[in-house]
């Protein structure tokens, strides 16, 4: 599965509801840490079919990032059963990223 674009409409059906984990990359286009991230999260998306993997851009999407406390981006977070299981700042190598989950 690949990387979904996530808002305030459909954050809680694909977060909230699923059944499955969910990494949410909180990240901006102008952001060169959020660059970096960008092809793992991707890749870590196809390759992991056991979990979700959504995107946040915090500039389009101020509400979501205020819900999250986002201060610095890129942010990770992990969800459990809608609620935070995990949370990271800044850009990390693959296999920090996977520890997350």
């Amino acid at each position: 599965m690949s990387c979904v674009a996530l808002n305030k409409n459909n954050f809680d059906e694909f977060v909230l509801n699923s059944d499955k984990p969910v990494l949410l990359d909180f990240w901006a286009s102008w952001c060169g840490p959020c660059r970096m991230v960008g092809p793992i999260i991707e890749e870590i998306a196809e390759e992991r079919p056991d979990i979700r993997v959504g995107k946040i851009n915090v500039d389009e999407n101020p509400e979501l990032a205020s819900r999250f406390g986002i201060m610095s981006i890129p942010t990770l977070v992990v969800m459990k059963n809608g609620q935070i299981a995990n949370r990271s700042v800044g850009a990390l190598p693959k296999s920090q990223i996977l520890a997350l989950l």
